[in-house]
């Protein structure tokens, strides 16, 4: 069965910001009539105070982080279809055992238009496409599931790249689901972990990025409030935020209030040097906006969100720190987990994770949850591999019922102790 649908939708949203007071409000129809009266409403949610008076408006130069040779929107529907097709005959070729194989392709094409109260214009187009597939594989009475996907903010030349192709993405949904069909269950207690490169990186984002959200520091309801300046990590630790990484899913030209994006150091050799900033909490902290103010649509007003967050690499050869580990776990791909922003504790399911025993990977292991906290975590760092990844990952992140893409990165890093959800003692 093949299912196709295509989605447009356009709108005005406007923001009125007096004082302490936020006024919001959108509408879906861009007639001068609801566009003033949807300003009118913002600024009457926010009214107290007299607003600015009339300003000049002048066009923003922009960098272009995400050029796109051609636009996946123009190709025919059917080179799209076959590009499924390619996927589902390469899982099923892997291995007689898969039973089930599921493909998606998603593309966006999303142009923004941000005017700024101190007349600033900036115009943006945001691409971006998703590719997925699901397999799944059948032995014995026992069926496990495995799944490969890329994302990034390019056209058709992303199934060119490397390990990106549709038959890519099909084998090693398939291998993943083979391999897992002869998992061990996971041993449970306190134990060494070793992050794979690149999708481990989800950890990094739930357990310590949102916590360095200004909104939630000017709130002070993060773990990271009134900390800058403090040790809060491992000295191997160097976190950035990276809106300016080429075609990468979570890089933006412009952030929704205007300002371009960037890099942004947070964490340095273990020391927090800054949070990330919207217009709003940039005002309370006395910070220059660090373009990481985002939203879903119109609809939604900006927040502090994060872009691509990066552990930075490390010294350590990554088959070092594998040795170096007389018995743990190596975590290679997250479902994704849960944090609590006020204190960073945190729980991740795995779908890929192997035993590691006497400095070797040996057996897959399913059903392993890490359960700890993202502060902690991040001071127990022992080593820091020097294989930087980025994820090619298909991640979105969710805040206050709002939805953006993101991306994730980090070497292999080594963690001294992360309590392991298994279902088997040690």
């Amino acid at each position: 069965m093949l299912t196709v649908g295509r989605v447009v939708t356009l709108g005005l949203g406007v923001r009125v910001l007096r004082g302490d007071a936020t006024g919001y409000a959108y509408t879906e129809e861009l007639s001068e009539e609801r566009m003033r009266e949807a300003a009118r409403t913002a600024g009457q949610i926010a009214a107290s105070g007299a607003g600015p008076g009339p300003v000049s408006i002048q066009p923003v130069a922009l960098p272009d982080f995400y050029p796109v040779r051609e636009p996946s929107l123009v190709r025919p529907g059917a080179d799209k279809v076959e590009l499924l097709r390619r996927a589902d005959r390469a899982a099923r070729a892997h291995d007689p055992r898969i039973v089930r194989v599921e493909v998606s392709l998603s593309e966006e094409w999303r142009e923004v238009l941000v005017v700024s109260s101190d007349g600033a214009l900036a115009r943006d187009r945001q691409p971006m496409i998703r590719f997925g597939v699901s397999a799944v594989a059948e032995e014995g009475g026992k069926r496990q599931g495995g799944r490969s996907g890329g994302a990034a903010r390019r056209g058709m030349e992303q199934f060119e790249r490397p390990g990106q192709s549709p038959e890519e993405h099909g084998r090693e949904a398939a291998r993943l689901a083979v391999a897992m069909l002869h998992a061990q269950d996971a041993p449970a207690g306190p134990m060494e972990v070793v992050l794979g490169p690149g999708e481990s990186g989800i950890l990094l984002h739930e357990a310590v990025g949102h916590g360095l959200e200004a909104d939630f520091n000017r709130k002070k309801t993060s773990n990271y409030t009134d900390q800058i300046g403090e040790s809060v990590a491992s000295p191997l630790c160097t976190v950035v935020d990276d809106g300016t990484l080429g075609s990468a899913r979570g890089s933006i030209n412009v952030d929704d209030e205007g300002n371009p994006g960037r890099r942004n150091v947070l964490i340095e050799n273990g020391r927090l040097v800054a949070y990330m900033q919207d217009r709003i909490s940039s005002r309370h902290f006395g910070a220059p906006p660090s373009g990481n103010g985002r939203r879903e649509s119109f609809r939604h007003e900006p927040l502090p969100r994060m872009t691509n967050t990066l552990l930075q690499a490390g010294s350590d050869d990554p088959q070092d720190i594998i040795r170096s580990v007389k018995r743990g776990v190596y975590a290679k791909n997250f479902s994704g987990g849960q944090v609590n922003i006020s204190n960073g504790d945190f729980v991740f399911s795995l779908t890929e994770s192997y035993l590691i025993e006497d400095g070797k990977l040996t057996a897959p292991l399913k059903g392993v949850n890490l359960i700890g906290n993202g502060p902690e975590v991040l001071r127990q760092v022992t080593m820091v591999g020097s294989d930087f990844k980025l994820s090619d990952g298909t991640w979105t992140c969710g805040k206050d019922g709002q939805s953006v893409p993101v991306g994730i990165g980090t070497p292999t890093v080594k963690i001294a102790q992360i309590t392991v959800g298994g279902t088997r003692a040690g």
